[in-house]
């Protein structure tokens, strides 16, 4: 196996995403630009250039067609996978941290930041609907004022999407209503991912507080923790393993206010 380095940001990298068929990898950093580089050998496709901000989260539809990007300028915006053209431009109020579409790549739904006295909000879109993009106008609009979301991934089906917050705690909202439908607290610190198992069943969170979890994707049903020595940053599931990744480390403006002894600053 042969690593292959890829050099397409300036700044550090905040997510990085695989389209369905695995042969696009699509990436965003905080710098204003997405890429989308082909798998098999790291070359670059291309960029979708529009963003005046950093980037904070990217999805793909599942039939690669389109892309979506969320970014601290503010604004979500649709692009053309092909061609690299902005098709649509939904501007929130506050930065917006988490974007995705839904199974059957219709519907988009994405969270905006609670900052400069604006309230954390999830908003959804149905791409079928002009008036909704043109009017800036989702069709629905769930207030999150207790904590704000920190990472989201849509459910099976579509028919909810699972949120983490910063206070630890893992709510499902209803798509269609957008009810709280259940909701624990297995994290005692903020959860910086979530992702899907292939097949939708399971999902895993990683957390601040140096653990991933396992999670049923309808009952939300906790199933097995994995314990690290540091803040785990993020966590995905293989879609042909039983395997579990995880990846993380101490953040930098956090050394100072760590001991030596605890921190885990040496090297590994």
């Amino acid at each position: 196996m042969r690593p292959i380095l890829l050099q397409g940001h300036e700044r550090s990298i905040t997510q990085i995403k695989y389209n369905r068929d695995g042969d696009l990898l699509f990436t965003v950093a905080k710098d204003p630009v997405v890429n989308v580089w082909y798998s098999v050998n790291g070359e670059r496709l291309g960029t979708y250039n529009g963003h005046t901000g950093a980037v904070w989260c990217v999805d793909v539809d599942w039939d690669t067609r389109h892309v979506l990007s969320g970014s601290a300028d503010n604004s979500c915006r649709l692009w053309d996978l092909e061609t690299g053209k902005q098709l649509a431009l939904l501007q929130t109020n506050s930065a917006v941290r988490t974007c995705g579409f839904d199974f059957g790549g219709n519907i988009i739904m994405f969270s905006t930041d609670k900052q400069m006295g604006y309230q954390c909000f999830v908003s959804f879109f149905d791409l079928r609907d002009p008036s909704q993009i043109e009017d800036n106008e989702p069709y629905m609009k769930i207030n999150c004022s207790e904590s704000k979301i920190t990472s989201a991934v849509w459910g099976p089906l579509g028919e909810n999407i699972i949120a983490g917050h910063e206070n630890g705690e893992l709510n499902q909202y209803s798509a269609k209503s957008g009810e709280v439908v259940n909701s624990i607290k297995e994290h005692s610190k903020q959860i910086n991912d979530i992702q899907s198992s292939s097949d939708m069943s399971m999902f895993i969170t990683a957390s601040k507080d140096c653990s991933a979890k396992l999670f049923d994707t309808t009952t939300l049903e906790h199933q097995k923790t994995f314990r690290t020595e540091r803040p785990v940053n993020s966590a995905a599931l293989s879609p042909i393993y039983d395997h579990v990744v995880l990846g993380g480390g101490q953040e930098a403006m956090d050394v100072t206010t760590t001991s030596t002894r605890i921190g885990k600053f040496e090297a590994r």
